[in-house]
């Protein structure tokens, strides 16, 4: 009997243990902290063995510190190649709402694919790629101490007889390379890398969209700060080929946002609103054909800059999240649907909308 006893508890404390590194584990993450890279590879994995039908990891590169770059393929099955979507967070490292972000996202998709239809209907025709952090090193880093918490750029030693260390991330892309708002000096914030690519994220991020360019109909890349959605180019002389296009569905995703808590977002090409740029990500998915490319810079407009306290992220990941979907959904009815007039009519009801309630996108 004394046996039986022992072998039951035994029994119970090995359940209480699984359950403790299983689902217990998924209750208790909590989305309005900010998580460190650990927290976060942890949390990745947890989404995979939890949605194992629909969740699978890839990894598709390694950082200059040999870190492996993984994302999380989201999406229905199926045996042959379905249209995507691309979502990065955290490629410079002090934007911490920007991976919280991206987790935001997938905890928001994952709880809502089996009772929403229109978001099961996107998991049957869109495969999502997200990647939490693309800027690994520079995110541990910027987890260091207080000196290290401003840290944006990669973590690669410069090159010659310069001692500064890092490269631009988005700076670094093989999209008008080198040309505006970049800086040859290796200590600067925004050096653009000895040459394109020069970094292996951006390459292996290039490499990804380069094979995928056919299925690939939306590109999303996460920033912060400033309360704008930014569409190509970063060059003040080229504009995308379809620039009515982005202009409307970002300022309908600036009206999602706004219905929210009240927040403006800006929305135009980075002249207009913040800065001319080379060599970004979003330049360089738009140059391969890319057709639907926005970088979204979240809160706030500058008083906590880069320093959003922790009581803000809920917030900003619930109207980014409308912002994302606007886009996505969008994108998904045009492709899926068949009808341009519906999507159309869509599209004007929100736009009509932002504008009886005097919203100020600019």
């Amino acid at each position: 009997m004394k046996g039986s006893v022992m072998s039951l508890l035994v029994a119970l404390a090995l359940v209480a243990q699984d359950r403790l590194a299983g689902g217990q584990e998924h209750r208790s993450y909590d989305y309005t902290k900010y998580h460190t890279m650990d927290e976060i590879s942890a949390w990745m994995n947890q989404m995979e063995r939890e949605n194992p039908d629909v969740v699978s990891s890839m990894i598709y590169g390694q950082t200059y510190e040999n870190r492996n770059l993984t994302l999380l393929k989201i999406g229905f099955t199926r045996s042959t190649p379905k249209k995507a979507v691309w979502m990065d967070c955290g490629i410079h490292a002090r934007e911490w709402i920007s991976p919280a972000f991206c987790q935001h996202f997938v905890k928001e998709i994952l709880g809502s694919y089996q009772t929403d239809p229109k978001v099961s209907m996107l998991f049957k025709n869109l495969d999502f790629y997200v990647t939490p952090v693309l800027n690994m090193d520079g995110y541990i880093y910027s987890w260091k101490d207080n000196t290290t918490r401003l840290w944006r750029k990669s973590r690669s030693p410069g090159t010659g007889n310069c001692t500064c260390i890092g490269t631009d991330l988005n700076r670094n892309f093989y999209a008008n390379w080198g040309t505006v708002g970049i800086s040859r000096n290796c200590c600067s914030a925004v050096y653009n890398g000895p040459t394109p690519l020069s970094e292996p994220e951006a390459k292996a991020v290039n490499d990804f969209l380069g094979a995928h360019q056919n299925q690939l109909l939306c590109y999303l890349t996460i920033h912060s700060y400033g309360q704008q959605i930014l569409i190509p180019y970063g060059h003040p002389n080229i504009s995308a080929p379809n620039y009515n296009d982005l202009m409307e569905v970002g300022l309908a995703a600036a009206n999602a946002i706004k219905a929210v808590h009240g927040k403006s977002y800006k929305v135009g090409t980075p002249p207009n609103v913040l800065y001319a740029l080379s060599g970004s990500s979003s330049d360089f998915a738009r140059l391969i054909g890319i057709p639907y490319t926005f970088t979204v810079e979240l809160r706030d407009e500058g008083h906590y800059s880069f320093l959003l306290p922790e009581d803000q992220i809920q917030p900003t990941c619930e109207e980014a999240y409308q912002g994302a979907m606007s886009i996505i959904n969008y994108i998904h009815d045009k492709n899926f649907r068949g009808s341009a007039s519906t999507v159309t009519a869509t599209l004007w009801t929100t736009l009509v909308a932002s504008w009886i309630s005097s919203a100020n996108v600019f």
